[in-house]
């Protein structure tokens, strides 16, 4: 089972973009997408339907802002749109699909670069996230969390820590909260098959075209799962070469 999660960076630009050809060519079971920024009215559906894709779309309340889509080649016996958390929610952040005994959680975390305001929401989201992800675990324990989670973990996730250490999404209460996620039992699962690996990175700057040519990047996107799914992870990877956005997408396979 291969799962692929990508921030898209507006999905109706990612299809002009090729999107569509590049799932045509490379197959993925579980597509989780983040910052569709459009509802399912503004686009063809059926453009997925026909590759065999069920839709689940989370949109934000906003227009043109955030939203979260999941698109499976098995139908969902389960869709919950949202934590219950009413911020969160208006933003259209989180969708959960449960497919059989597996769950997946599609989360575009918030991003704290535009000002303090935004960085203190960042901080109440992590938490009220945590704690609703953790109590979800209690009811199914094959989870996966896929996502851009706006947070390069540790030294080696982002080109130069040295330079970023005063960065929103690499503070160190940012990457403590990843500590204290990893800490409960959850598998960053590129880092469980790639422990040493360097210059790994799933998103880079626009402000300057150079950047993704250097490959002055963070990784900031996971699918970390639960640990019932530790032993069940195959193979794990990163496509910088593939170009419909500021991010790239990443790769989860799963043993059946």
């Amino acid at each position: 089972m291969r799962i692929v999660s990508y921030n898209v960076n507006g999905i109706r630009a990612a299809i002009k973009k090729g999107l569509l050809d590049w799932l045509k060519t490379y197959p993925v079971d579980i597509f989780c997408v983040q910052e569709t920024k459009a509802t399912p009215n503004d686009i063809d559906l059926t453009l997925f339907t026909e590759l065999g894709y069920h839709v689940s779309w989370f949109p934000a309340q906003k227009k043109g802002y955030s939203g979260v889509a999941v698109f499976s080649k098995t139908k969902p016996s389960k869709i919950v749109c949202g934590t219950g958390h009413e911020m969160s929610d208006f933003e259209g952040r989180v969708i959960r699909v449960d497919i059989g005994d597996l769950t997946i959680v599609n989360a575009y975390f918030p991003s704290g670069t535009s000002g303090d305001e935004r960085q203190n929401y960042k901080y109440q989201w992590l938490d009220e996230f945590f704690g609703w992800v953790e109590a979800l675990k209690k009811e199914r324990a094959k989870i996966i969390v896929a996502g851009d989670y706006n947070i390069a973990h540790t030294d080696i996730d982002i080109h130069d820590p040295k330079g970023n250490k005063k960065s929103s999404g690499f503070l160190p209460e940012e990457k403590a909260w990843m500590d204290q996620f990893i800490e409960a039992g959850w598998i960053d699962s590129f880092r469980q098959m790639n422990p040493t690996t360097t210059g790994a990175y799933s998103w880079w700057s626009q402000r300057f075209p150079s950047v993704r040519l250097n490959n002055k990047g963070w990784r900031i996107d996971y699918l970390c799962t639960s640990s019932a799914l530790k032993n069940l992870i195959t193979a794990t990877d990163i496509l910088p070469m593939v170009k419909h956005s500021d991010h790239c997408p990443i790769v989860l396979e799963l043993q059946k």
